[in-house]
């Protein structure tokens, strides 16, 4: 068990493909502060930020059978039914649909939301619209991921670029067995992540909801389900 005072309990672990870009921020202050001393302050205050932006800290996921956690930080930002994008091999006809949006501040470090056997991972290139806008889950770059359950249902989540994310990295390979909350990826500099389920699944969220990657339950493939209804106060 971990010292609530020791180190390891206050610092966040970096997800190692933010280290490159460290190293490259702070290369440009240094360079900055030999044409003018301010600059390298400021050039060290946006390193800060984008170690802070790749910190991958570790998250508690329940392990209950049949419940789907979010697969990244940020705000939901809708609950509706769309038509998957085709890559994912889930048919032509809306299915239950939760975006996550996350803004440059967020964990960008995204975890598959079900456990289960990744059927297809498939990249698309496209455009860099502001992931928050519907129309970016159609049109903007992605990657896409089906899981597949160990009960046989499926579960498509798409890594969505965004108007400052320029590049989507996955971790995993189509074959793997995902354990839940175990991480596929990850997006740089603002984006959103879609979790596609299955027919009569219904959301365990709302709109403006904030969400944690890996611990929120979003949704539940077994048992009842019961729409939602809420107030924003």
């Amino acid at each position: 068990m971990t010292d609530p005072g020791s180190p390891t309990s206050v610092l966040v672990p970096i997800n190692k493909a933010g280290w490159p870009f460290i190293a490259i921020f702070f290369a440009v202050a240094v360079v900055l502060g030999f044409i003018w001393q301010p600059l390298f302050w400021a050039g060290l205050v946006l390193t800060l930020w984008c170690t802070y932006f790749f910190r991958d800290p570790p998250r508690v996921t329940p392990k209950t059978a049949g419940l789907v956690v979010s697969p990244c930080d940020g705000v939901v930002a809708e609950t509706r039914p769309r038509v998957p994008p085709p890559e994912l091999g889930l048919g032509s006809d809306p299915l239950p649909c939760i975006g996550v949006f996350m803004n440059v501040f967020d964990v960008h470090v995204n975890r598959t939301p079900v456990p289960g056997r990744l059927a297809e991972v498939a990249y698309h290139k496209g455009q860099f619209l502001n992931a928050s806008l519907d129309k970016a889950s159609e049109l903007n770059e992605r990657q896409s991921f089906r899981i597949e359950t160990a009960n046989g249902k499926r579960v498509g989540i798409v890594q969505i670029a965004g108007l400052v994310a320029r590049r989507i990295i996955g971790f995993v390979e189509a074959g793997r067995t995902l354990e839940p909350g175990e991480r596929i990826g990850l997006i740089r500099f603002g984006s959103r992540c879609d979790v596609y389920l299955p027919q009569g699944i219904e959301p365990a969220v709302l709109p403006g909801q904030r969400a944690i990657a890996g611990e929120t339950v979003i949704a539940r493939l077994d048992g009842p389900q019961t729409p939602l209804a809420g107030r924003t106060d």
